[in-house]
């Protein structure tokens, strides 16, 4: 593992978590949804959101799907394979952070995608499945970080 042999890189991971978040900060600002918490930012005055998920273009509904389903696949096989790196991922209140992400995210693009009247059924197809495989992926991973973090310090 690259991380035992070079310590420092965990530094680099810590360094690194604000970017991940503000990745699904982004998510949100791009669906019109509001952050909550610590990873909230003053939405300026002049700046009105009219747009949500179930009215934004097709291709930025897909876009948006595509990221989304990337990063959560490798958040998890991260998380999978180096599972030491949860206690990182703790300090950044990760966990309180992907489940607010979850909860305000998920249910607003799986009802935007089934909502949407489709050309091609198979653009809903592959919608729907990247949407499910993203929401089995952040499951999974909030589990593998409850697990490091709460769980294996109890058993140990």
């Amino acid at each position: 593992n690259i991380f035992t042999q070079q310590p420092n890189y965990f530094s680099d991971l810590d360094e690194t978590l604000p970017t991940v978040l503000q990745v699904f900060n982004n998510i949100l600002h791009k669906c019109g949804l509001q952050c909550e918490g610590a990873s909230a930012e003053p939405q300026k005055l002049e700046e009105k959101v009219n747009v949500s998920p179930g009215n934004m273009p097709l291709q930025e509904l897909k876009d948006i799907v595509l990221y989304l389903c990337d990063t959560c696949t490798t958040l998890w096989a991260f998380l999978d394979v180096f599972p030491l790196a949860c206690q990182t991922f703790q300090k950044h209140e990760f966990c309180y952070r992907l489940a607010s992400f979850y909860e305000l995210a998920i249910p607003e693009l799986e009802s935007a995608i089934k909502k949407r009247h489709y050309e091609d059924n198979s653009v809903f197809a592959d919608l729907w499945r990247r949407i499910s495989h993203s929401r089995k992926k952040m499951i999974e991973a909030f589990h593998i970080l409850i697990n490091q973090v709460c769980l294996q310090p109890i058993l140990e």
